[in-house]
């Protein structure tokens, strides 16, 4: 078993060649594959840059985020963080909004034309590559199934994690 830390725990499977050759797929197919194509043209869909993009599918609907949240999720200055959100404010895709609890905290929320391009953004992501017909309609479920369970996987040692 490979350890993560208190109640994590995934088979020595995970670091083997296959599990890293898996790995490397993954990420060429997005990141060198028809999954960076597809986030340009969602961006020229919607005339914002790919940093606002990110900030875009972040949010969720009906949610604030406080913009120091992001900042931190993504590692980055609080600045760049204004910056995007000055971008899709600009656009009418976001509203800065008070935290209901501390005044001193800047959130940002979707707008109802934010919430639009959202979903016009996700259905460009979400278009099968063309690629995929190299699959029989049962692998493609089976794919499916498989990455299911890895989602759900990761979902379970993200709660773990900060449960700590």
């Amino acid at each position: 078993m490979v350890d993560d830390g208190p109640g994590v725990a995934y088979p020595g499977s995970v670091n083997t060649k296959a599990g890293r050759d898996a790995w490397r797929l993954i990420l060429g197919l997005l990141f060198d594959g028809q999954a960076h194509g597809r986030m340009a043209a969602a961006c020229r869909s919607l005339g914002i840059s790919p940093g606002s993009m990110k900030t875009l599918l972040r949010l969720e609907p009906g949610q604030g985020v406080p913009m120091r949240d992001l900042a931190d999720f993504w590692g980055c200055d609080a600045s760049y963080v204004t910056s995007l959100a000055d971008a899709l404010e600009a656009r009418g895709l976001v509203e800065r909004r008070p935290h209901p609890t501390d005044r001193r905290v800047k959130m940002i929320a979707l707008t109802e034309d934010g919430m639009a391009a959202r979903q016009q953004a996700f259905e460009v992501l979400y278009e099968p590559p063309s690629s995929f017909g190299a699959l029989t309609a049962a692998e493609l479920r089976q794919l499916r199934d498989l990455l299911r369970k890895v989602a759900d996987a990761e979902l379970v040692h993200d709660r773990a994690v900060a449960a700590r």
